[in-house]
C-alpha cells in the first residue's frame, strides 16, 4: 500500500476515485428514482464524440466531452418531456450516431491511437493526468453542490412532477439541471471508470444501498459510501493485479449488490415475522365523560329501536 501512494499517478488516480464515487450515485439516485436507470449509458455514447473532437483538434477531451455531453443531455431532456413515440427512435440515433461520430474522428486524429480510445472506453488510471484531476475536481464540486443542496427540489420531481409544479417548483428547468448533472458525471467519471460502464457507477451502488435503507436521504448517503468504497478498491485492485479500472469497480459494485441483497433479505424476514407477532395496531380513543355519555345514550337508543 505505501509503495502505491508513492507513486504521484496513483495518488491522482486514488482522488479522481473518491470524486467519482461520490458524484456518481450523488446523480445516479434521481435516474433510478425516475426509472432512468440507462441515460448515464446513453450519455456515455455521446460524450464519445466529444472525446473524438478533443482529438480531432487537439484540445482538452474532458472538457469537448463535457460540451458535448451537456448539449446532448439538454437534447435528451426536450425529447423526453414531449413524451411521443418518435422520441425513443431520436434517442437511439442520438446515442448510436455519439458513438460512430466519436470512432470515426478519434481515427481520423494524427495524435491518437485505439490505445487512447480505450482508456476512454474502459478507464485507465495511468491516464489520470494534473489539468484532468483539476478538472475533475471542479466539476465534482458543482455536482454535489447541486445534487445535495437542491435534493429536496430534485426528489420532488422525481417522485412526482405534477405535485412539484402545483407546489410552484420550476420543473423544467430542474429537469434540464438534473439532466446537465448527470451529463458533467458521465465526463468526471469517464478517466476512471469509462465511457461504457459510468452508468453502471451511477445505479449500482444505488440499488445495493436500497437494499437495507428506507429513507430517500440515507439511501443516498449509503450509496455514496458504496460508491467511494468500491472505487477505491477497485482503482488499488487494478493496479495491484495489472488490470483495468473501470471493469474492476464495477464488477466490485456488484459482488457489494449480491452481498447486502443476502443480507437484506432474512432481515426482511425477521421484520415481517415481528411485526405479525404484534398483531394489528389498535387506537383507542378516549372522549370526554359528557361525549362519552351521549355517544352510549345513542347506542342505547338505537338499539331500543331496533
Amino acid at each position: 500500500m505505501t509503495e502505491m501512494l508513492s507513486y504521484d499517478f496513483m495518488q491522482r488516480a486514488l482522488i479522481a476515485a473518491v470524486l467519482v464515487g461520490i458524484t456518481a450515485p450523488a446523480v445516479g439516485i434521481y435516474l433510478v428514482q425516475r426509472r432512468q436507470a440507462l441515460m448515464g449509458d446513453g450519455m456515455g455514447h455521446v460524450a464519445l464524440t466529444g472525446v473524438g473532437l478533443g482529438f480531432f483538434f487537439q484540445t482538452s477531451p474532458v472538457w469537448m466531452a463535457v460540451l458535448v455531453c451537456v448539449l446532448g443531455a439538454v437534447v435528451m431532456e426536450l425529447v423526453r418531456s414531449r413524451g411521443n413515440q418518435r422520441g425513443d427512435i431520436a434517442l437511439a440515433m442520438l446515442f448510436y450516431g455519439g458513438m460512430a461520430c466519436g470512432k470515426m474522428l478519434v481515427s481520423m486524429s494524427a495524435q491518437a491511437g485505439n490505445g487512447s480510445l480505450e482508456s476512454y472506453l474502459w478507464g485507465s488510471i495511468l491516464t489520470v493526468a494534473p489539468s484532468d484531476l483539476i478538472t475533475i475536481t471542479v466539476l465534482a464540486g458543482v455536482v454535489i453542490a447541486v445534487t445535495i443542496g437542491l435534493r429536496r427540489q430534485l426528489f420532488a420531481i422525481c417522485q412526482d412532477e405534477e405535485f412539484a409544479r402545483v407546489t410552484g417548483l420550476p420543473v423544467r428547468v430542474l429537469n434540464l439541471l438534473l439532466a446537465v448533472m448527470a451529463a458533467v458525471t458521465v465526463t468526471v467519471a469517464m478517466r476512471v471508470v469509462g465511457l461504457l460502464l459510468v452508468s453502471a457507477l451511477m445505479v449500482v451502488p444505488v440499488v445495493a444501498a436500497q437494499q437495507l435503507t428506507r429513507s430517500f436521504a440515507m439511501t443516498q448517503a449509503a450509496s455514496i459510501g458504496v460508491g467511494v468504497t468500491v472505487a477505491v478498491a477497485g482503482v488499488a485492485g487494478s493496479y495491484q493485479a495489472d488490470l483495468p479500472s473501470g471493469p474492476t469497480i464495477v464488477l466490485l459494485a456488484i459482488v457489494v449488490f449480491a452481498v447486502l441483497s443476502a443480507v437484506a433479505a432474512p432481515l426482511a424476514r425477521r421484520r415481517h415475522r415481528a411485526a405479525d407477532d404484534r398483531g394489528p395496531e389498535v387506537c383507542e380513543v378516549r372522549l370526554p365523560d359528557q361525549q362519552r355519555g351521549d355517544a352510549e345514550d345513542s347506542v342505547t337508543s338505537r338499539g331500543l329501536a331496533q
